[in-house]
């Protein structure tokens, strides 16, 4: 948007903006869609939304739908979903911040139908109702008796000072501002973490690294489905290994941090190194089966989905896992993370051990499909759903 357009349209009143925004959708023969409505006759009737990030909200309603006591739906405006995740409903940013009919049908089937809404990384459930005000629209589901809970997933409540100062080479450091306004996070994130102190709500988040943040919430964990990925291709065969790093975000990742190790073994002939870009996920499988090797992410100091289903597949992964991390899923697992420990200063001696032994780096990936079976197929997260929000 032009600026100055920009600026005008922040100036315009409420109802004229919700008025000229239904409109251009009526211009462009956009509909309000209906709500997704659960199966009434479940007890527990879950409502997770709306931003889906990698198809999680999607993967966690089907985990609580395995129990056979949950009906779960979830969705996502669109402009949140732009790798097309897996969704129940799916509702454009337009008509969910600014029609009123959307809104209130929203509010009306909640009300009726949905016992539980779990509202993901502190965006409005009712999009622009009350102005996107989540206090107001929390109140107003917990007076019609509907329990709210919130989930973290990342960014919305990663503090980047925490980060700084326990992490080493953060992706909110040198060179932080060219990726994101690291000021503006740090608001943000604050204004989240005010948020959810004053709902005083159950709260769940999506990875071990967040329980800094939020020290009182539960681990809910990614889900990923592991049958996608698994395979019987040997691994570590080859006499010169295949390393793979395929980064969404380079910057997050660390790609230009870990390019020097990675270039100098592949010269020395040690590795093939291989760095792909812009691979849909449906074709990730097919990669990973022809890996020895995955560099995931060398700046967050947690791990996600991309390691879990490198992990599936019986590869080797490297990413930079902090000692909190690991302390906390192995002791809900019960076993070790197979993720070798791993920074960017210790990469090259990493793969250069790995290179020399194989059979240990063997073994140890072999465990990776029981460590994500323990934590990661949608059993776990099912059982925390239940017990610290659903049946709680």
């Amino acid at each position: 948007m032009n600026p100055l357009a920009e600026r005008a349209w922040h100036l315009a009143p409420k109802p004229l903006q919700d008025a000229i925004a239904s409109g251009v959708d009526r211009l462009r023969g956009a509909t309000v869609p209906a709500p997704p409505i659960p199966d009434r006759s479940k007890p527990y009737r879950l409502l997770i939304g709306p931003v889906n990030y990698a198809g999680q909200g999607y993967r966690w309603a089907r985990a609580a739908e395995s129990s056979g006591l949950v009906s779960a739906r979830n969705y996502v405006h669109t402009g949140n979903n732009p790798f097309g995740y897996a969704a129940d409903h799916l509702v454009t940013w337009r008509t969910s911040e600014h029609s009123r009919a959307w809104q209130r049908s929203m509010l009306e089937v909640i009300r009726s139908d949905y016992t539980h809404v779990l509202i993901e990384a502190c965006f409005p459930i009712l999009g622009g109702m009350f102005r996107g005000d989540v206090r107001r629209q929390v109140a107003l589901l917990e007076d019609a008796g509907v329990k709210v809970g919130i989930v973290g997933h990342g960014t919305d409540v990663r503090l980047p000072s925490t980060h700084l100062r326990s992490t080493p080479y953060s992706h909110f450091g040198a060179g932080a501002d060219a990726w994101a306004p690291v000021d503006q996070i740090e608001r943000n994130v604050a204004e989240n973490l005010a948020l959810i102190a004053d709902l005083d709500v159950p709260v769940l988040v999506s990875t071990a690294g967040l329980l800094t943040d939020l020290p009182g919430a539960h681990l809910l964990g990614v889900v990923i489905e592991p049958e996608r990925w698994s395979n019987d291709r040997p691994t570590l065969v080859r006499e010169r290994l295949r390393v793979v790093h395929a980064p969404t975000q380079t910057h997050v990742k660390g790609t230009r941090l870990i390019e020097p190790a990675v270039r100098r073994l592949h010269d020395e002939g040690l590795i093939e190194y291989v760095e792909l870009e812009g691979v849909a996920h449906e074709d990730m499988p097919a990669v990973f089966q022809d890996a020895d090797v995955i560099l995931d992410q060398f700046r967050v100091g947690d791990y996600g989905v991309g390691a879990c289903e490198a992990m599936a597949a019986g590869r080797i992964v490297l990413t930079h896992v902090t000692a909190q991390v690991r302390d906390e899923v192995e002791r809900r697992a019960g076993m070790p993370l197979p993720i070798p420990e791993v920074t960017v200063d210790s990469l090259e001696s990493v793969l250069r051990d790995i290179a020399d032994r194989r059979d240990h780096y063997r073994d140890r990936a072999a465990t990776g499909p029981e460590y994500v079976r323990r934590l990661h197929d949608g059993t776990f997260s099912r059982d925390v759903l239940l017990r610290h929000f659903l049946e709680g």
